[in-house]
């Protein structure tokens, strides 16, 4: 039999890199099968999931402004015409699963796939389960977490812990230090600190980035930031025989091949690949995303010291301590590295699919 999957997620890399994830380890058991991926018009997966080797389709839907604004006004019409056009591309596709990774991109399809009765699978990243994830569980066949107690979220649905599926090319480095050196232009000799802002870049970070950039040379660092797309041209003018200054790493296995310790978002896709490296982490969350579970996804890990954590309204404060703790580890080594490292499931996406497989009836 040849089967057909559809996955759908999207608008950050935090849904989209753990759908073709999941969609590379299902073409490893299912090499004949058809895929197709479904997202939000204009948004990143529209780029990244056809990078990776995938058929993409795009919605019209958008998300929820947090204020009143006409996208809002127009939000019912783009979703039924989005679920309209789920429907069309489930006769067309006709798949035997439906994979949802969250996010606003994903709830037409799900929805359309619930009232076709074609089973779907859920895969939530956070700590803390997203709204879509959370409406359209109670009807999915299995949710799959990478935090423990989630149940709460999906009392009765199916829930397991495997873990976030991660980029396969990030699973196992094959990078050495030497050529991630030659790629950035940086000395290999010398110490790295890694900055991620997220796929789209952190407005508030760049800026505290430039406020700490002194302390951090004067420390004897090397600095790749990532500062997005859209802050580029502000941030560049840093760029010097110490810093790299990157609108998006594409090749992040050169990334984190050099990298002595990081900076990060604590988004769970960047707490999942970030946990296979084991390097000393400090993770400032994003305010500005529901329920705050950045926050959330960074206290499960410092709460077992397998990271640190600065909350952007204690950075005016606390950030030349907290990067000297960061530092200290780098320099000696308290084991906070392989505590997080602990923490990492390098075979999610391979679970995944077993578990997808029983919903087969395989």
């Amino acid at each position: 039999m040849s089967y057909s999957f559809i996955l759908s997620g999207g608008g950050t890399g935090g849904h989209i890199y753990p759908a073709i994830a999941i969609a590379d380890a299902l073409k490893e058991e299912f090499p004949d099968a058809s895929f197709l991926f479904v997202g939000a018009k204009h948004k990143m997966e529209m780029v990244k999931v056809p990078q990776a080797g995938y058929a993409i389709e795009g919605l019209s839907i958008t998300g929820l402004d947090r204020k009143l604004s006409l996208r809002n006004l127009l939000l019912p019409f783009r979703l039924w015409s989005s679920i309209q056009r789920s429907f069309e591309i489930l006769d067309r596709a006709k798949p035997q699963v439906v994979i949802g990774t969250g996010g606003y991109a994903s709830a037409p399809l799900l929805y359309a796939a619930s009232r076709r009765g074609i089973p779907y699978v859920l895969q939530e990243q956070n700590a803390y389960a997203g709204l879509v994830n959370k409406l359209l569980g109670p009807k999915a066949q299995l949710v799959c977490v990478a935090y423990e107690g989630m149940q709460r979220y999906f009392k009765n649905t199916r829930v397991a812990l495997t873990g976030n599926p991660v980029r396969p090319t990030l699973a196992k480095l094959e990078v050495t230090r030497e050529e991630a050196a030659a790629y950035f232009k940086l000395d290999p000799t010398r110490k790295v600190l890694l900055l991620l802002g997220g796929s789209l870049g952190s407005a508030r970070m760049n800026s505290w980035m430039t406020e700490q950039l002194s302390y951090i040379i004067a420390q004897g660092f090397q600095l790749i930031w990532q500062c997005g797309p859209r802050y580029f041209e502000t941030y560049e003018i840093h760029e010097g025989e110490s810093v790299r200054v990157c609108s998006f790493i594409e090749d992040m296995q050169m990334a984190y091949a050099i990298a002595d310790a990081i900076i990060s978002r604590s988004g769970a896709g960047a707490v999942s690949e970030l946990a296979l490296l084991g390097r000393p982490t400090l993770f400032i969350p994003s305010p500005n995303v529901a329920e705050d579970h950045q926050t959330k996804n960074a206290l499960a890990l410092t709460e077992v010291d397998a990271a640190l954590l600065l909350k952007e309204q204690d950075m005016p404060h606390a950030s030349e301590k907290v990067l000297s703790a960061l530092f200290e580890e780098v320099k000696t080594p308290s084991g906070m590295g392989e505590r997080f490292k602990d923490r990492a499931k390098p075979q999610a996406a391979h679970a995944i699919v077993a578990l997808i497989k029983e919903v087969l009836g395989l």
